[in-house]
């Protein structure tokens, strides 16, 4: 492709995104396709020719677009409602015009050290000391495991790296909440821990650890041969975003010298607002922390930030450098290759930076401010109604509740199909999208506001659409 032909290109792709953008209520939130129906649109090989730039598009119109859920859309309250801001879509298409592979420094130099940079910033506006030192991962998964990982590495005696967990004379154990995050099981699975490797702890009446169980558990498995080495707390549990109380785990961790890993995906970014530093509290005593600006700062997924009292431990952890990529360098430079499994690293600092420049600290925290006010309002209308109930606090920007209409006495079972009933029914009408949880057995509903372009209007929308359809169940 010539560059006057990418120009032209690029234009009507420029004007293409600008429009979704501006009108992306034009679609439905969640596709409307059925299994089998874009595979079957689509044919079944490559072309043997070129085609023309103009039929791509239209096929990405006429085809892909219908069999999009539209994560952008304002009226996404489903699972976390992430969402791409302008700033940040356009420093993902100069990352993608570089093309960078940023494994060492070497590779790019600027790829590394703006990292560096921008994960500094992001420390300082949610109030992280300095002690902490970043690494981008792509999603919070990847850095839970990375931080089990590194709890893993400073077990005395245990010389995984070199022996595998085969010959641990105990085994392991680590802990973490019974509604942490599928990650930490998957951690133990991919490290060959095991499940059996991770213990639950139960929750109290708001879905926080219960800490003095976390105390008795830890002591239960030291005295039957456990040798426990790890715990992941949680901010903001995807569930129902409750915060566990990190500085009683933290005094825990100290005590029986156990990593502690705090999980914050989700609500690490509430603390750009000074009012919500309170989320982190304890959090300045963990040796690991991770949160995802890709799910409330508006940078496009995907973007996890994960920080380290000592990163070195995850480097001892992950640093395999073969011949053909040591440099003279090393010793002056950071490599970040050497901080996780992956040796291929994209240039995600950039649409970070852009989006930290163009809105600014203040800029992020008034729209995550808004976010929190408006699942206030949503709380309050939901509490003065005789038809609907709260199902946990609202802590952040997420909302757990469900339909309990007064006009009859419902078993439980009954609730839940009703409840079944009324979200199928709200997202196929296609204005709006929420998803579903249970706690303590109970079906529940979730919306999550945290869309950029989310406003009051689609919060009473969604409002609107769940009475209706309660009405007409009714």
């Amino acid at each position: 492709m010539s560059a006057e032909e990418f120009r032209r290109n690029a234009h009507v792709v420029v004007d293409w995104i600008a429009d979704y953008l501006a009108h992306p209520q034009r679609f439905p939130v969640l596709s409307r396709v059925q299994p089998g129906d874009i595979k079957r649109a689509l044919p079944s090989s490559a072309p043997e020719l070129g085609e023309p730039f103009e039929a791509m598009l239209a096929d990405l119109n006429d085809i892909i677009v219908p069999g999009v859920t539209h994560w952008n859309h304002p009226a996404f309250f489903g699972y976390f409602a992430i969402s791409g801001s302008a700033p940040g879509i356009l420093g993902e298409m100069l990352s993608a015009a570089f093309n960078v592979n940023a494994m060492l420094w070497r590779t790019s130099p600027s790829a590394t050290e703006l990292e560096e940079v921008t994960l500094s910033w992001l420390r300082q506006m949610i109030g992280l000391p300095s002690q902490f030192e970043g690494v981008v991962y792509d999603t919070a998964s990847i850095a839970t495991m990375c931080a089990v990982a590194a709890a893993r590495e400073v077990i005395d005696g245990l010389d995984v790296r070199h022996k595998g967990l085969c010959r641990a004379s105990e085994p392991l154990r680590f802990y973490c909440s019974e509604h942490a995050h599928s990650s930490v099981d998957k951690a133990a699975i991919t490290l060959g821990l095991g499940l059996d490797s991770l213990r639950k702890i139960p929750c109290d009446d708001e879905f926080r650890i219960d800490s003095r169980a976390l105390a008795s558990a830890i002591a239960e498995d030291r005295a039957n041969g456990w040798r426990p080495f790890c715990v992941v707390a949680t901010v903001g549990t995807t569930s129902v975003t409750s915060v566990d109380p990190v500085p009683a785990i933290a005094d825990i961790c100290s005590r029986e010298s156990l990593w502690l890993h705090v999980d914050a995906a989700y609500g690490g970014a509430a603390a750009a607002c000074p009012e919500m530093r309170w989320v982190l509290e304890g959090c300045e005593a963990a040796d690991s922390i991770v949160f995802n600006p890709h799910k409330w700062m508006f940078v496009p997924f995907d973007f996890s930030a994960m920080y380290c009292r000592r990163l070195e431990v995850l480097r001892r952890a992950f640093s395999l450098v073969p011949e053909y990529l040591r440099t003279a360098d090393s010793e002056e430079v950071k490599n970040f290759m050497d901080y996780g499994p992956q040796l291929g690293r994209r240039f995600r600092a950039l649409k970070m930076w852009f989006v930290l420049r163009y809105f600014g600290r203040e800029g992020l925290a008034a729209r995550i401010r808004e976010h929190i006010r408006l699942s206030a309002e949503l709380k309050s209308w939901i509490e003065t109604s005789s038809d609907w109930e709260m199902m946990a606090p609202a802590p952040f920007s997420l909302v757990c509740f469900r339909a309990r209409p007064s006009s009859a006495d419902y078993s439980e079972e009954e609730l839940e199909k009703l409840n079944t009933r009324l979200l199928e029914a709200v997202n196929r009408r296609g204005k709006v999208f929420l998803s579903h949880t249970k706690l303590n057995g109970r079906y529940t509903l979730r919306l999550a506001i945290g869309n950029i372009r989310t406003t009051a209007e689609h919060v009473r929308l969604a409002w609107d659409e769940l009475s209706e359809v309660l009405s007409a169940e009714c």
